[in-house]
């Protein structure tokens, strides 16, 4: 039986009607600018090299063209779906512990944001680089329409506690993962619930005290610098706590002053 498509008289924007004898007219959504972009430029490419007057040179232009084309809907489909995920992704608890708080486990982050992510077309993956001067760990979020964005973290191995070198290896790739998914999700965590009672505020180092950790850190190698940063930001945010025992470490990988320059 004939179907035939008739002119959108009177409606909205964006649609035309379907008339079949079959049934009621039926709206039909006209494809959305970026698409009607996009295929405009595939005719015209598909016409261009059925034409042999057409040279290479103004064919690749059309090309790079398309590609900038589907480039742009490919961002605009990955912020779309980012902004609509933002809305759904919780604040992960914090049911890790150290010697020196709390912190959102990987496996807490992943199990928490893999079936959200998964709902707006999102993946995520790893790249582990060993370095010279430690270890650098890249997290790249994807789109299931081709956009991807990705952030790297330059980690120094973790030591601490008697660790011997692959236990080293392995924490600070932990350690990487959970903040570069953090950072490429904006996700923030928070400590668990403590039946109502807040936790004591944390001391931080006195003005004098931070000085004196501003003083080391310019001494010590790089790495031990954006190890610091990783982990504490700024010196004035040092727990009063930590004092000590840090001021030490630094002390130990504080270079000469004829190595610093």
């Amino acid at each position: 039986m004939a179907t035939s498509i008739h002119p959108p008289h009177g409606k909205p924007n964006g649609q035309i009607t379907r008339h079949s004898p079959a049934g009621p007219a039926e709206p039909e959504p006209i494809p959305s600018a970026p698409l009607q972009e996009s295929t405009a430029i595939i005719q015209v490419i598909e016409r261009a090299a059925l034409n042999p007057q057409v040279d290479i040179d103004k064919m690749e232009r059309l090309l790079q063209m398309q590609e900038r084309v589907l480039d742009r809907q490919a961002l605009m489909a990955y912020s779309a779906a980012m902004a609509a995920m933002q809305t759904e992704l919780p604040s992960i608890a914090e049911r890790g512990k150290t010697n020196t708080g709390h912190y959102a486990t990987l496996e807490d982050i992943v199990d928490t944001v893999r079936p959200i992510m998964k709902k707006h077309g999102f993946a995520v993956s790893f790249r582990i680089q060993t370095q010279e001067r430690g270890i650098q760990v890249t997290g790249v979020l994807m789109h299931k329409d081709g956009h991807r964005e990705e952030t790297s973290m330059l980690l120094p191995a973790d030591t601490s506690g008697s660790k011997n070198a692959v236990q080293a290896f392995g924490s600070s790739t932990s350690y990487g993962k959970r903040y570069v998914l953090c950072a490429l999700l904006n996700i923030t965590t928070r400590g668990q619930d403590d039946d109502g009672h807040a936790a004591a505020p944390v001391k931080r180092v006195t003005p004098f005290q931070a000085g004196q950790l501003k003083q080391l850190i310019a001494a010590c190698p790089p790495t031990t610098q954006e190890w610091f940063v990783g982990k504490y930001g700024e010196a004035e945010q040092v727990p009063r706590s930590d004092f000590d025992k840090l001021r030490a470490s630094l002390t130990k990988r504080a270079l000469p002053t004829h190595q610093r320059h």
